[in-house]
């Protein structure tokens, strides 16, 4: 570990006072100052049991950025999504985001309410952050291929399909012609140059699986491009020795987007979020009280588990990029 942090236990009082009694699948039913302090318990505890946060990220700027825009986020009914979605949703969807590393301000994420559920879905640049968390990538790159593009590959020695540079050539003028596929090169710590590369139609089979569609249209050829790479790190994610609430939150957040994918919890199988919640803090205040006379630490036994113009036009409704900022899309 490189950050792990010590158990706050007066904040996990706190929260555990503003949970009691509460209804965490009632939409509404927790103010914007009781839901902060409920998330940053929820983080705290995530710390110091192993979370494990890049060491230039900081959780509490990047909840401090979530939390302001979430003030301004409407759902497409045009009510506030803090009072028409549920704590449950909108404390999963902001540890989705600290988990992976990402940051508001930096384009890297945003919020979208699907009825009374908040999910947090990434940018093509939030998804390059979060696979390079991943301890056996070092480089992530993603290409667009449009009509007059000459893409090349070949077979290496060992068997891998591989990028013939040689024989390909991608010219910037023509990025306004009729997108016909696109590739993704992951770089791995054996010096590996791992290719996946999908057609106009593959793509488009992913996108028609999506819960929106609008910004595929509007941004084609940002979304070709991480549709690949989301394609090719599945893998990696899946396979990875990283800790599983990484590799979890990276997965749910992906299948945030698709209507054949129930989103899954940051939590270990077999909980609920409100369950680890509320069942979380009950237990270490249980635990702080039978621990109080003693010098050693309490132990926690239970695990709680290319850029676009105009997205935050397209997102008005639905993203935390601030509306200075020029966002990219997804």
């Amino acid at each position: 570990m490189t950050n792990q942090v010590a158990l706050d236990h007066s904040l996990q009082d706190k929260a555990s006072n503003i949970l009691a009694g509460t209804n965490l699948n009632q939409p509404g039913a927790l103010s914007i100052g009781n839901l902060r302090t409920v998330t940053d318990a929820h983080v705290n505890r995530q710390q110091s049991q192993g979370l494990d946060l890049p060491g230039n990220y900081s959780a509490s700027n990047a909840l401090t950025q979530a939390f302001l825009g979430l003030q301004n986020i409407k759902d497409m009914n045009n009510r506030p999504v803090l009072q028409t979605c549920t704590p449950t949703s909108i404390i999963q969807s902001l540890m989705d985001m600290v988990v992976q590393g990402l940051s508001p301000a930096k384009n890297q994420c945003y919020f979208i309410a699907y009825g009374n559920e908040l999910q947090m879905q990434r940018s093509y640049f939030g998804t390059v952050a979060a696979l390079l968390r991943l301890d056996n990538i070092v480089s992530v790159e993603a290409q667009d291929i449009h009509e007059g593009d000459q893409v090349s590959t070949m077979i290496d020695d060992n068997g891998h399909l591989v990028l013939d540079t040689k024989s390909t050539h991608i010219d910037w003028t023509n990025q306004d012609k009729k997108l016909i596929g696109a590739y993704a090169i992951i770089t791995t710590k054996d010096g590996i140059n791992h290719l996946t590369i999908m057609t106009e139609k593959q793509i488009k089979v992913s996108w028609s699986q999506a819960k929106t569609h609008n910004v595929q249209n509007k941004f084609g050829s940002e979304m070709a491009k991480r549709t690949v790479l989301n394609r090719a790190a599945k893998m990696y994610v899946n396979t990875s020795d990283d800790s599983d609430l990484l590799t979890g939150a990276i997965n749910a957040t992906t299948s945030n987007e698709y209507d054949d994918e129930a989103p899954r919890d940051v939590t270990p199988e077999g909980e609920t979020s409100t369950k680890s919640l509320l069942d979380g803090f009950q237990k270490a205040k249980k635990s702080d009280g039978e621990e109080s006379n003693k010098e050693e630490p309490v132990k926690e036994s239970e695990h709680d588990d290319g850029e676009a113009d105009g997205q935050t036009e397209l997102f008005q409704n639905g993203t935390i990029t601030p509306k200075t900022a020029e966002a990219d899309a997804e």
